[in-house]
């Protein structure tokens, strides 16, 4: 029985994702910039190939304007020399005018015949400071049009922000059928809850103790429980796997070597998630953690010295960590985002290890989203307009 009722609680798998550091978030050591790992397109191309190659079923492709490229630049750059694995690229609400947010988001779905996921991001943009209450509405109605595009033959949206009057919906037809792409989001304020238990599809969570992720969950749900939905839930979090605990908790000692704790607060402040909610939660973790940085057997916190947002990893030998993935599971979690230093060589430690032992899927296939032929749209085989 999961923790809360769960749109998919009979799959049989799990979408299992890795992450394309966009952001500049790839070490060797933690904190230690290195230029072989700067966020290059050719880097974060290689990431992403090696997910595919590893049998990793999305990658997530972050957005950050200080350091990192453009997402959607690089999700259809990459869209040619990839074949299966799926793209969950963060989209930074208000950004774009919605209607050519969503003409936008069309041209990448069909580019990847399907393999388009999206993460709705509702933090401020470069120079801006505004309070959670307007994000969080901007985030809404931006998601209101964007499905309106991908369902209806016309938008129509009057908002506190947008307003829009019968326009046709045919050049922002996706390729996805059935609502389009899938939306994952996270946020801890009562108005990220309110967004994602109206609108989205799969609630993302950072890594807590399971006590404190099933009260997530629960609070979660009874926000979509109020609009008549449910929701899937999804954990991201780094990893660190070898053959034996010793090796793994070695490993972890070694990439937090040469951490100076002052530069890893630069890094962790220049983030513009920096005060969120969530942020602060993990912070609360890593005060709550024995004097190695553990906050449960095998979750590290340590990771979050030098990074803003997701701060832990699970650490341990493959049996494991194969053990926490199915106690994660059972509670209702039916995606996966994990990660590793540096990205290359974890994804491959990973791969070699836990993957053959998993049982993966793509969320958008599971919910009858891609379709077998291309769609009858203006951007598929439909009538030219």
């Amino acid at each position: 029985m999961t923790i809360v009722p769960i749109t998919s609680p009979d799959l049989d798998g799990a979408e299992v994702s890795w992450f394309s550091a966009l952001c500049s978030d790839d070490y060797q050591f933690l904190g230690v910039p290195d230029g072989d790992l700067r966020s290059s397109w050719e880097h974060c191309r290689d990431i992403a190939l090696t997910a595919e190659q590893q049998g990793f079923r999305n990658i997530l492709a972050p957005s950050s304007f200080q350091v990192g490229q453009d997402t959607m630049s690089f999700v259809a750059g990459m869209a040619p020399l990839t074949e299966k694995i799926n793209f969950l690229a963060a989209v930074r609400c208000g950004e774009m005018q919605p209607i050519m947010l969503a003409r936008m988001i069309a041209t990448l779905d069909h580019m990847l015949k399907g393999r388009l996921t999206l993460n709705v991001i509702s933090s401020d943009f470069p120079g801006e400071v505004a309070s959670s209450p307007y994000r969080y509405k901007r985030s809404h109605e931006v998601v209101e049009i964007l499905r309106q595009a991908w369902t209806r033959d016309e938008i129509t949206h009057h908002g506190e922000i947008y307003n829009f009057d019968k326009v046709p919906t045919d050049p922002a037809r996706p390729y996805q059928i059935n609502g389009g792409p899938l939306l994952y989001f996270g946020g801890y304020s009562p108005d990220a809850l309110e967004l994602c238990g109206a609108q989205c599809d799969v609630y993302l969570m950072w890594p807590e103790v399971q006590a404190q992720l099933a009260e997530r969950m629960k609070a979660v749900h009874a926000r979509a429980a109020a609009h008549n939905r449910t929701l899937d839930y999804g954990l991201r979090m780094h990893m660190i796997v070898r053959d034996t605990e010793a090796e793994a908790k070695e490993y972890a000692d070694h990439i937090a070597s040469k951490l100076d704790d002052e530069y890893g607060k630069l890094i962790r402040d220049r983030a513009h998630d920096s005060i969120s909610l969530g942020v602060a939660h993990q912070s609360r973790a890593r005060e709550l953690a024995d004097q190695f940085g553990y906050i449960e057997p095998g979750l590290w916190t340590g990771v979050g010295r030098a990074r803003s947002g997701c701060g832990a990893a699970l650490v341990g030998s493959t049996d494991q960590v194969m053990s926490k993935i199915e106690s994660y599971q059972k509670m209702g979690i039916r995606a996966f985002i994990f990660s590793g230093y540096p990205h290359i060589d974890e994804a491959k430690h990973f791969g070699s290890r836990v993957m053959p032992h998993l049982k993966t899927v793509s969320l958008p296939h599971a919910y009858g989203r891609v379709p077998s032929d291309t769609p009858a749209t203006p951007l598929g085989t439909g009538p030219r307009i």
